[in-house]
């Protein structure tokens, strides 16, 4: 679906911003924002509806994920900016698509800093017993707003030792789950495949409950080609980023997803109780692995926390930079658009006040709140990128150093993958509710956007 026109380029929102990011804190943030809540502890309900499957469910969203990043990472490398998909929709579609995608995804972010807070503060309670959860919630808030509000060099290096420390854990579980696997780990002994019989125990109802955990889990790699802009080199950045994370999905995910149902009964109640990991490693009686484990987990939340709030607050600084926000939050000192860090972070302190209002069930309402906004982002992604790929063949062929596979047929591919998922979830009761609430908020930010549009046009 090639542009009859000549598309405007949006401008560059990033000439203010500073450039410390290093090709190493590229590289692991393409990790930092991902590794968090979905993947270590919303996995274990994913893993007690799919059983044995949940390695299927993962897998299928893991290539759709693959191939939203290529196509991610074709435009970012093509045009870096830190608006990101946001600003591709702008330029392939119109502003109000730009406004539509770029709100939403700040939304999600700014919501899942909240998440993020939550569970990490629940862990720490679980070993301070009688603390309060709020407060920690408002401690972690405290930390990385100010973290964020420094230089972005401060925040790449920050970013990258908890990521280090997060692949250098689930490493070393994949190695440990291995050698038990193998039955070669002393003092363990291998289940081989006695876990596995039932496949699918609760058919094909399972099976779609995990495609939808595994597609949550992994959302947060966009965050990569948002901070490219602010690297030494932002073309290069972006496209090494993009292409570890194939193998990375491949390896952590899918790899731990499968080492996870080979050691636990998938009905342990261990897996939902404890959290998969923690389960896994406790059943090969290793001493203090299970609590060592928390600590990785308390480390990944508290580095997603980070990443988010980053993400989020560049995402809205390049709103504004488009005219498509508040120009306050467009203020930039020290290289750091420190408005927006704070705006950003306004809803994780929100959370400190529900985690006090409502501690019981304030995770499950803010997972309602943006459960299917990812999907909506990339869809905004592969529209973006069919209309944008033929104008950059026409105009300025030397800018697609990488290239989406087999296109457009892959990009086709991933949108009926979308479309599927939509339905899956219209079909589950717990589900149906993200669905509505999700479309609600995206009709409001695309009528808004298009009246934004209007408006301007009008001038």
């Amino acid at each position: 679906m090639p542009s009859t026109t000549p598309v405007e380029a949006p401008p560059e929102p990033d000439a203010s911003l500073s450039h410390g990011l290093k090709q190493r804190h590229l590289s692991m943030i393409a990790l930092g924002g991902v590794i968090g809540a979905g993947l270590f502890v919303g996995s274990g309900a994913g893993i007690a509806a799919a059983g044995p499957s949940i390695v299927l469910a993962y897998t299928l969203s893991g290539l759709l994920v693959m191939l939203v990043m290529r196509m991610l990472g074709e435009m970012s490398a093509a045009y870096p900016s830190s608006g990101s998909f946001s600003a591709h929709a702008e330029r392939a579609i119109g502003s109000w698509a730009g406004f539509t995608a770029g709100w939403s995804f700040w939304v999600l972010l700014c919501t899942a800093v909240g998440l993020e807070g939550i569970g990490a503060a629940k862990i720490v309670t679980g070993w301070l017993p009688g603390t309060p959860e709020w407060a920690w919630v408002a401690l972690f808030m405290l930390v990385f707003c100010a973290t964020n509000l420094a230089a972005v060099k401060n925040f790449g290096e920050f970013e990258f030792w908890f990521a280090a420390l997060k692949v250098g854990a689930i490493s070393l579980f994949l190695v440990l789950g291995v050698l038990a696997i193998a039955g070669v780990l002393p003092g363990t002994d291998s289940p081989g495949a006695s876990h596995l019989t039932d496949l699918l125990p609760n058919g094909s109802e399972g099976l779609v409950i995990g495609i939808l955990a595994s597609v949550f889990a992994y959302g947060g790699l966009e965050t990569v080609t948002i901070a490219a802009a602010e690297s030494e080199n932002p073309v290069k950045g972006v496209a090494s980023a993009v292409r570890t994370a194939m193998w990375r999905i491949a390896l952590f995910y899918i790899g731990s997803m499968a080492v996870i149902v080979t050691l636990v009964p998938w009905d342990s109640e261990a897996v939902t109780k404890k959290g998969p990991y923690v389960a896994a490693l406790d059943s090969l009686g290793i001493p203090g692995a299970g609590q060592l484990m928390n600590v990785v987990v308390l480390v990944a939340l508290l580095s997603a926390m980070n990443a988010n709030i980053y993400g989020s607050s560049r995402i809205a600084y390049s709103l504004v930079q488009r005219g498509q926000g508040p120009k306050a939050l467009g203020r930039v000192s020290g290289g750091v658009p420190r408005v927006a860090v704070l705006a950003s972070s306004v809803f994780g302190f929100v959370c400190v006040v529900l985690s006090y209002w409502r501690p019981n069930d304030v995770f499950s309402w803010l997972l309602n709140m943006i459960g299917a906004v990812i999907l909506v982002v990339w869809i905004f992604i592969a529209v973006s990128q069919l209309r944008l790929r033929r104008q950059l063949e026409r105009e300025a062929p030397e800018k697609l150093t990488v290239r989406m596979w087999a296109f457009p047929a892959l990009t086709w591919v991933a949108l009926a993958g979308m479309a599927g998922i939509f339905v899956l979830m219209a079909r589950e009761a717990d589900t149906r509710v993200q669905l509505y609430s999700t479309g609600v908020m995206t009709l409001v930010l695309a009528a808004v956007g298009y009246a934004w549009q209007r408006r301007r046009a009008a001038r």
